[in-house]
């Protein structure tokens, strides 16, 4: 291993103790830093076989995040989509987290409008659009903003 590999491979090892990255995010982190994209691709290769680097815990520790920030599983699927998790593994994680995301959806429609359901169309209306913009499905948004039946 050359000199720049280490260095590299430090700084990997620095960015991946502060928190998890995915593959894809780490590289394009390494490459604005000034490494060789070539080189950042072996060591990240190294790092992935040595079981340092994973997309299946970064996204798992991801889910887990968002989903206890309040949003929902469309706009989690959108964000790691866009971060380069592969679509198979977004969808095992999003079944694989312990979230309720029915009650998620009223929790969150809750702590933003209060207890009462929207007593006219307006209102529902509001209330809709923001859950659909935090990544519900209508299915969630319909039973957040109904009496949840």
């Amino acid at each position: 291993m050359n000199e720049e590999q280490k260095a590299i491979r430090h700084a990997a090892i620095a960015l991946l103790s502060r928190r998890e990255h995915g593959c894809q995010e780490l590289y394009h982190k390494l490459c604005l830093k000034g490494h060789a994209p070539a080189l950042c691709d072996a060591v990240l290769r190294e790092l992935q076989a040595e079981g340092l680097l994973s997309d299946q815990r970064y996204a798992e520790a991801y889910v887990r995040m968002r989903a206890n920030r309040g949003y929902g599983p469309e706009r989690i699927r959108m964000e790691l989509k866009e971060k380069g998790i592969s679509s198979t593994l977004i969808q095992a994680e999003l079944q694989q987290a312990e979230s309720d995301w029915f009650a998620l959806a009223r929790e969150v429609r809750i702590k933003r409008f209060g207890e009462l359901l929207p007593k006219d169309f307006r209102e529902r209306a509001k209330q809709m659009r923001f859950l659909q913009y935090r990544g519900f499905s209508n299915d969630q948004i319909g039973f957040a903003t109904d009496d949840g039946e």
